[in-house]
């Protein structure tokens, strides 16, 4: 396939600064948007709880599961890369991630370190199943709609996984700024690795895209939780509102274009 084919299969972005700026504000929305839902809406967390024989993680899982299968399918239809449509799914896998992995560590009670290994378990199964389907885990190969949905699924269970560690980590003595902090210098650390060393570019970008996510819930729950917890007590709402128009903003204004042409046949271009 040459790159022109490429170009006009490959549907989703090229990596780049203005990718990871809104991948992290997206994270932190499904943080404030998932806790909106299940907790404030759902009022999963309120002495209320359960009363009405429902469970509002299980409950948010419901609804932005389904609007994931609906976007998913809408991505794998579309004919060409569109920013929105892309983002919008982004969203939706990451709030689906908040409220699944707030039901597995919670309701369930697999308990953060059990939901985070488990999930972590379940990113590398779900990799290596798709590398030995498709030969390739970078993203500037997915051409392929049954490549799309590899992506996809592996996406959402990072997503769940770095809603779970996110809460281990800021469960502790660290906090959530503190939390921040640890995932904020763990991706400082992958950016070095990148400029400084030849290590798989395809690798370093799983890793980034995995740790985007608990730096984004905690940052998250920082604006949402109680100031008794540590966080600024601000209105999920409100604070959901003010992330969407900054994402939605940055969709419009910052040059996008598919990730076709980026890809080294060695396999070590940045995925």
């Amino acid at each position: 396939m040459d790159t022109s084919q490429s170009a006009a299969l490959s549907k989703v972005p090229a990596i780049t600064l203005g990718f990871w700026i809104i991948k992290i504000l997206a994270t932190t929305f499904g943080e404030t948007a998932g806790d909106t839902v299940s907790m404030s809406w759902l009022g999963e967390t309120t002495a209320t709880a359960g009363q009405g024989g429902l469970n509002g993680y299980l409950v948010g899982t419901a609804i932005f599961l389904g609007l994931l299968v609906v976007l998913v399918t809408a991505q794998i239809r579309a004919r060409s890369f569109h920013p929105l449509l892309y983002w919008t799914t982004i969203i939706a896998s990451t709030t689906a991630g908040t409220t699944m992995a707030d039901f597995a560590t919670r309701s369930i009670g697999t308990g953060y370190p059990g939901g985070s290994l488990l999930l972590f378990a379940m990113v590398l199964a779900s990799l290596w199943i798709w590398y030995r389907a498709m030969g390739s885990i970078n993203v500037a190969d997915i051409h392929a709609p049954r490549a799309e949905v590899f992506y996809w699924v592996t996406i959402t269970l990072s997503q769940t996984l770095g809603t779970a560690l996110g809460d281990w980590i800021a469960d502790g003595p660290l906090g959530y700024l503190g939390a921040a902090a640890v995932f904020g210098s763990a991706l400082g650390i992958l950016a070095l690795l990148y400029w400084q060393t030849a290590i798989s570019r395809v690798g370093l970008f799983w890793a980034a895209f995995i740790l985007t996510r608990p730096l984004g819930a905690t940052v998250g729950d920082f604006l949402d939780k109680p100031v008794a917890s540590g966080g600024l007590e601000l209105s999920r709402p409100i604070a959901s509102a003010v992330l969407i128009a900054a994402i939605i903003l940055l969709v419009v204004l910052v040059p996008q274009r598919s990730s076709a042409g980026k890809a080294d046949t060695s396999g070590q271009t940045p995925a």
